[in-house]
């Protein structure tokens, strides 16, 4: 099973997806997000891979806030 990262059109927020998933509600403003359609940051081959990468993305973007 593999795991998609993508960014929600609405608020911008990051989350985790199934790769078989069509739709997935974000977290963060409760909208429905159409995988098939969301900008992908990228993708993992288990849970584990995929959070320690979506991990690291909230990391450097807030980092990234920090800097400004």
């Amino acid at each position: 099973m593999s795991f998609l990262i993508v960014v929600c059109s609405k608020c911008g927020g990051l989350f985790l997806g199934r790769a078989e998933q069509k739709t997935r509600t974000c977290p963060y403003c409760g909208s429905k997000v159409d995988l098939s359609k969301a900008k992908r940051l990228a993708s993992a081959e288990n849970a584990y891979e995929a959070s320690k990468i979506l991990r690291k993305l909230k990391s450097d973007a807030i980092q990234g806030e920090k800097s400004v």
